[in-house]
């Protein structure tokens, strides 16, 4: 084994691991579009302290959060598809359910993971809004929708965006597990390059600079747009 970084190696695992990252930002903006209503959802049922709903999405936060990423995939990814050939099996479906492409259950995985963090990032957003504010918007005829969208979500999503940004790298860097269920990420792409002359320094290397440019894009960004909501803030401070 030679001494020292393969450069040569390293200049292409780079781009190599940079082909991979479509795949991580798509199981990031699909988990997002999925987590963020339902998110929103369970936090209103927490800050509301609707019964059962309540409990259920406390409990849900809970071992969500209390458990590893890597767990939740194993789980997902053996339990799902035993239970839908079992189903399958039962009503006569002629389907095979291990030729669905991994991806989906990256989607559900993702989804179910970020849900959990954004109930908490949204409820203690919205508990920063005076609840004054909605029944001063109720009082002049808005509706419970017109007044969340126009006075109750832009101050709460001031608060919640820094949080929200933290949810998103969060999970940008957790797609790197989704070499588990065979996913061509950046992970598992690179690994694969340095298999051949066991160049793993330089692959790490790799994945360690693909997400932290990522990462450091989606956080400017994140900054950017929350320069743009500002003005809330400051309108009722």
């Amino acid at each position: 084994m030679s001494e020292g970084l393969n450069y040569e190696f390293l200049v292409d695992a780079f781009f190599v691991a940079l082909s991979g990252a479509p795949i991580a930002l798509v199981i990031t903006f699909v988990a997002l579009l999925i987590a963020v209503p339902l998110g929103f959802l369970g936090a209103l049922t927490r800050i509301n302290q609707i019964p059962v709903l309540n409990h259920v999405a406390q409990i849900y936060v809970s071992f969500v959060r209390g458990t590893p990423v890597i767990v939740q995939i194993f789980i997902v990814y053996s339990s799902v598809p035993l239970l839908m050939s079992t189903l399958f099996a039962k009503f006569n479906i002629e389907a095979d359910i291990y030729k669905v492409n991994p991806i989906w259950y990256a989607f559900i995985v993702f989804s179910l993971y970020t849900t959990a963090t954004l109930i908490e990032v949204f409820r203690s957003a919205l508990s920063t809004v005076s609840k004054g504010q909605l029944e001063a918007a109720l009082s002049v005829g808005l509706t419970n929708v017109q007044a969340f969208r126009r006075i109750i979500i832009p101050q709460a999503l001031v608060v919640a965006l820094p949080n929200i940004c933290t949810a998103t790298t969060n999970l940008i860097k957790a797609t790197s597990l989704g070499y588990a269920m065979s996913l061509q990420e950046i992970t598992l792409k690179a690994k694969v390059a340095a298999n051949v002359g066991y160049n793993y320094v330089e692959a790490y290397i790799d994945i360690f600079l693909v997400y932290l440019i990522i990462c450091s894009l989606v956080e400017y960004g994140f900054k950017w747009y929350e320069k743009r909501l500002i003005t809330y803030k400051t309108a009722n401070a």
